[in-house]
């Protein structure tokens, strides 16, 4: 009788991990359908997937890709692109991607209509075809720290990567910018990639960088603190091109 318990309740485990799967493959494939029925996007795809694919076979990386990573410096108006093949491997840079405008001060977003850019690790909760700025990638700002430690109730919302090259608090990419990198994107999910990593810097943690934060910063010991947080998951990926798994203290700080 035990042994019967026992095969059962694999077998309904195999069945619900089966149904899972097979539904989440359905369900990508009816998202890329409706995301490639939208003309702004069907256009991007013809004009850049074969592109992409060929950049990313010079890097070695399969496309569409196992796994992509976005990391972004705010000083830098830069916004890196790094994919990977597999959960070991380590991840390669394909291309730097400028951000053609930024508003703000150097430090996270805390609260609506403070005109500043998140920084924090994020991943893209939304992709839309019919944006105003052509097309856009939500991240998922607030997430838990912004929530946790910001002393205003009115967080603010909606903040994007995205066409365009105006912003009061997204990462505009211009037109051209987005198409390729929201192709990207898209391929990744189709792979089945749910959640994209995207990781805000103020600037790069150099040794220069960091001096520069502490010497324009130093007395905001706030600022200073939620860097050096950041600053372990930054130092551990240029040193592994890996990523920390993504953690948090009850208090509100990143825990690496």
């Amino acid at each position: 009788m035990a042994k019967q318990i026992r095969y059962l309740i694999l077998s309904i485990i195999h069945v619900f991990i089966y149904s899972y799967a097979l539904n989440a493959q359905i369900d990508t494939k009816s998202f890329l359908k409706y995301q490639l029925s939208i003309p702004k996007v069907s256009k991007a795809w013809a004009k850049y997937n074969d592109s992409a694919k060929n950049e990313f076979a010079k890097s070695k990386i399969d496309y569409p890709p196992y796994e992509i990573y976005l990391r972004a410096f705010k000083a830098q108006n830069e916004l890196e692109l790094w994919a990977r093949n597999n959960d070991t491997a380590e991840y390669t840079l394909i291309k730097t991607l400028r951000v053609c405008a930024i508003c703000g001060v150097l430090g996270p977003k805390r609260a609506r209509g403070d005109n500043q850019i998140p920084e924090g690790f994020y991943f893209i909760e939304e992709y839309n075809p019919k944006s105003e700025f052509y097309l856009s990638l939500r991240i998922n700002y607030p997430n838990f720290i912004d929530k946790k430690v910001s002393a205003s109730k009115e967080l603010g919302g909606d903040i994007y990567i995205h066409g365009g090259c105006v912003t009061i608090g997204c990462m505009p990419m211009t037109d051209e910018g987005i198409q390729e990198l929201y192709v990207i994107c898209l391929n990744a999910k189709s792979k089945g990639q749910n959640n994209i990593p995207v990781h805000i810097f103020p600037t790069k943690f150099t040794k220069n960088g960091m001096n520069y934060l502490k010497r324009e910063y130093g007395k905001d010991k706030e600022k200073i603190q939620f860097w050096n947080d950041l600053k372990v998951s930054y130092d551990y990926f240029e040193k592994h091109h890996k990523l920390l798994p993504l953690c948090y203290t009850i208090d509100g700080r990143y825990l690496n």
